[in-house]
């Protein structure tokens, strides 16, 4: 995988699963997000191939692939003037075209998608409107109108503050544990990654160097690893969730 024929990961074997958040975490240019954006088809894969239930994403024509996979990168456009309704209908193309007149389907799919991502109260109000939170949520519902089975989600929770951050992690969860789709997700924070990954996939130096359920993966050998850094990983007794902290050298 990698840009223009220039290799950025090599070896890569990832699966993502019905019902699972599988988090992809690693140090800043480490190639993350080009493994995001490969396993969605934006990016060739070099070397091997990514498949959708058993069939490559180089056999499926794009609006055949959107109605399998949706994909939210870190900055989406804005457009002006566009209400979150409006919005989230965009994630209707893939099934019936950019001039053909909404159905009944799309309607449901859409307030179904507003409602899941909590953004129905913010329906109509223009996206220029919203805080940063409320308009990822907007970003959330138009992949979700999209219907895929396959959620990728490249740093959802860059530029949010604590409260939002948590809030996206949350309908990214939801969507998998209650609704049975795979979701991938690009984050930088391990306490988030712990809390909210079934699977943790730990990148660094052009390779995937752990892969599995994240008490088994975040660990302080890895995360000096993969971070050079190191670190104590401590288990909250009440919660379960795992937290790290540099270690004092002096």
């Amino acid at each position: 995988m990698g840009h223009a024929g220039v290799p950025v990961l090599r070896d890569v074997d990832v699966a993502l699963r019905p019902g699972t958040v599988t988090v992809f975490v690693g140090p800043n240019g480490c190639g993350k997000s080009t493994l995001l954006r490969t396993l969605a088809g934006l990016l060739p894969a070099i070397d091997g191939n990514v498949q959708v239930n058993g069939t490559s994403l180089a056999e499926l024509p794009r609006r055949e692939l959107a109605r399998h996979l949706a994909f939210l990168p870190q900055t989406p456009v804005v457009p002006a003037g566009v209400t979150v309704r409006e919005l989230a209908r965009h994630g209707r193309y893939a099934h019936r075209g950019a001039f053909a007149r909404h159905t009944p389907e799309d309607a449901e799919a859409v307030e179904w998608a507003l409602d899941v991502t909590d953004a129905a109260s913010l329906a109509d109000r223009r996206l220029d409107e919203l805080s940063g939170g409320e308009r990822q949520r907007a970003w959330l519902a138009t992949v979700l109108a999209q219907k895929t089975r396959i959620v990728l989600l490249d740093e959802p929770t860059t530029y949010l503050d604590l409260k939002h951050q948590f809030e996206v992690l949350d309908v990214a969860r939801k969507l998998a544990h209650e609704h049975d789709i795979a979701c991938g997700v690009v984050l930088h924070d391990l306490t988030q990654a712990a809390a909210y990954g079934d699977d943790v996939v730990v990148v660094a130096d052009q390779k995937i160097v752990a892969a599995g359920a994240a008490g088994e993966v975040l660990t302080a050998a890895t995360i000096e690893q993969a971070f050079g850094l190191a670190v104590t990983v401590v288990r909250d007794p009440g919660t379960g969730y795992l937290a790290c902290f540099p270690r004092r050298t002096a």
